[in-house]
């Protein structure tokens, strides 16, 4: 049985050490993944700091460019203004055709379209050529009344102003075209962002799951502790009982001889030196 119980133990603690070893191995692989997912997050705050100063940039050239715009819509309005002036003024020299300022409007609502509208070939063929026909027709009719000089002031300050709407314009266009390129940039590292967040969550699971693990491993290091000191207690017992049945029978056996020579010595015979400790020994003398 005792033979049983020590094959039991080594048994025991090549499973102690193969469970301790499984432990240390998930738990140096639950910090591989916990470094690695805490370097995700970091460069993921840094880049959500990076985003959120390019949206401010973004914000305050739309702003401009809205700032701008409004400035482009006023200077409009005057123009238009000037054009119902120079309306009043041409029906008195000029008899016949269209206002200028609705020939104006029309040309920049067909500018407009050209610019943001998906057309085909052929109509923005057609469109171009009628913004062009439209714009000779505005000149020829502008040139035939500017002799008159008061005519001819208000087409200058028309002119001004549509050259300042024009800078204007372009301002407006440059605070956008700006603004874009952070857009743009946003939008590339909200999409790293996503990825390293979902490689950072995958990292997260796979450390849940080693640490999961390796604490399943490190109960049964415990367990299995616990069973061999356990064991280790019944084998000295049974040991110490070995060793204790041992002395008894050459105890019994000392007492045995002891009596013998114990017999001789009542019948007269005469005792050797290990005779008389033999008696020492047995407590016989």
């Amino acid at each position: 049985m005792l033979e049983k119980l020590i094959e039991r133990k080594d048994q025991l603690e090549k499973e102690l050490q193969d469970f301790a070893a499984k432990r240390d191995e998930l738990n140096r692989a639950a910090k591989d993944y916990a470094e690695e997912r805490d370097r995700l997050n970091k460069e993921v705050k840094d880049l959500l700091a990076k985003a959120k100063e390019l949206k401010e940039k973004r914000d305050e050239l739309n702003e401009k460019a809205k700032e701008v715009k409004t400035k482009r819509t006023t200077l409009h309005r005057e123009i238009d203004r000037y054009y119902r002036e120079l309306d009043k003024l041409r029906k008195n020299l000029d008899k016949g055709g269209r206002p200028l300022g609705e020939i104006e409007k029309e040309i920049r609502r067909l500018e407009f379209k050209q610019q943001t509208a998906v057309l085909t070939i052929d109509k923005e063929r057609t469109l171009v050529e009628r913004i062009a026909k439209l714009k000779k027709e505005l000149e020829e009719r502008k040139e035939q009344l500017e002799t008159h000089e008061e005519f001819k002031k208000l087409i200058n300050k028309i002119r001004d102003l549509k050259d300042k709407a024009r800078e204007i314009h372009q301002q407006m266009l440059a605070f956008v075209e700006e603004a874009d390129v952070y857009h743009a940039e946003m939008t590339r590292i909200f999409a790293e962002v996503d990825e390293k967040r979902a490689t950072a969550d995958s990292l997260h699971e796979k450390f849940i799951e080693s640490k999961k693990e390796a604490d399943k491993s490190h109960l049964e290091v415990i367990k299995i502790r616990k069973d061999i000191k356990d064991l280790d207690k019944v084998i000295k017992a049974l040991k110490a009982k070995q060793v204790k049945s041992k002395e008894e029978r050459e105890r019994e056996e000392l007492v045995k001889k002891a009596k013998k020579v114990y017999e001789m010595f009542k019948n007269g015979e005469k005792l050797g030196t290990e005779d008389i400790l033999l008696l020492q020994r047995a407590g016989l003398i």
